[in-house]
């Protein structure tokens, strides 16, 4: 599974932050708190970070993470940002290999903006692995398909909906969910027994989010250009007319997404 570009990772941080369910939050603190001994959290597809710096102050002081990523560009960019931490650890992993995912001792696995590009198949390996050693989850910022902009254009609905079909492709964990992620995860761990809780966590972007939602946009581009529903003058007539509203008094885009705590009982 490839890498992020870190520069839109920044862009999205501030955003992602403001989105998170605090109510979820909470409830991780809470059974982070009771567990005995000093907790252990393993954030998976870190990317420079973001999870631990949005959660690291709302959790107890005396957990050690491990954040763990593919692409080494990314690591060594998360370790730059973070700095030195005595609690906190980098690891390097293939998440093809569930097997191999350094669990031992870990109370709960975080991810953000994750699932969603992850296939059934995975899911269903990956919830079966924290069954296996009663390890909750909790994931952030899962993408669930819907999109609304307060400037309409006739093209909306099929961007959308393009856009969503192109989310199913492979990622590098096979055929993606996409926006069916959470509905999967919510269903998966129900039948393991473990309790499951699921609250909205949507981006909401205005004016001063121009650099965020510009670059938004224009990363339709290609997953528009590859379904081919669309020609090419429709797509960049799209982005223009998107581009220019960003600018409009009033301007305002909301993308869903949805943020899920999976633990044992």
């Amino acid at each position: 599974m490839s890498g992020f570009d870190k520069d839109w990772l920044g862009l999205r941080e501030p955003i992602d932050q403001a989105a998170r369910s605090p109510m979820l939050i909470s409830k991780l603190s809470r059974h982070l708190t009771a567990v005995k001994g000093p907790p252990a959290l393993l954030d998976i597809g870190c990317g420079t970070g973001s999870t631990w710096r949005s959660l690291h102050e709302a959790l107890p002081e005396d957990i050690d993470w491990r954040l763990l990523d593919y692409d080494p560009e990314l690591l060594a960019e998360a370790e730059r940002q973070i700095g030195a931490q005595q609690r906190v650890k980098f690891h390097r992993h293939d998440l093809n290999d569930i097997d191999g995912l350094p669990l031992q001792g870990v109370a709960v696995v975080t991810a953000s903006a994750f699932f969603d590009l992850c296939s059934e198949s995975f899911c269903r390996r990956f919830v079966a692995r924290l069954r296996d050693v009663r390890c909750g989850l909790y994931a952030a910022l899962t993408y669930d398909g819907h999109m609304q902009w307060s400037e309409p254009h006739p093209l909306d609905r099929t961007v959308v909906e393009d856009f969503n079909l192109h989310q199913r492709s492979d990622k590098g964990l096979g055929a993606a969910l996409g926006p069916d992620a959470t509905a999967m995860l919510r269903s998966l761990f129900g039948e393991t027994g473990f309790r499951v809780e699921v609250a909205e966590s949507p981006w909401l972007m205005g004016q001063g989010h121009a650099p965020m939602q510009e670059a938004f946009l224009r990363g339709f581009v290609r997953p528009l250009t590859e379904i081919g529903w669309l020609s090419t003058a429709e797509i960049e007539e799209w982005l223009s007319y998107r581009i220019d509203a960003i600018a409009k008094p009033g301007s305002s885009c909301v993308v869903g997404h949805l943020d899920l705590i999976a633990l044992p009982d």
